[in-house]
């Protein structure tokens, strides 16, 4: 997702929290559709979950273990060195606070 352009300021210009969520939203149910739309072509079955947090990780982990999933699919952006540190990694979150088996792609 895009980073935030939300300015505590009530700015000309800029969107307010809820119109940016709204859209946020809006942009990710539309790209959800086109996932179960490609898997389905394909004859896979496909869910999604659409939420937000501020601890994905918490959500990726929680969504799996109520959907009873047997593995979770995520990618790693593959961030090395200081930059993996400080910036951290859902992934890696998600591996570490996780039963269910974790298949990244990099």
């Amino acid at each position: 997702m895009d980073e935030y352009p939300f300015l505590q300021s009530s700015d000309a210009g800029h969107q307010t929290r809820k119109t940016f969520e709204e859209h946020a939203a809006a942009d990710a149910r539309a790209r959800l559709n086109q996932i179960v739309a490609a898997a389905e072509a394909e004859g896979v079955a496909c869910g999604t979950d659409l939420t937000t947090s501020t601890t994905p990780y918490r959500d990726i982990v929680a969504a799996a273990t109520r959907h009873g999933c047997d593995v979770i699919f995520m990618a790693s952006h593959g961030r090395r060195g200081l930059a993996g540190l400080l910036v951290g990694s859902e992934t890696q979150k998600v591996l570490t606070h996780c039963t269910i088996p974790v298949l990244v792609y990099r």
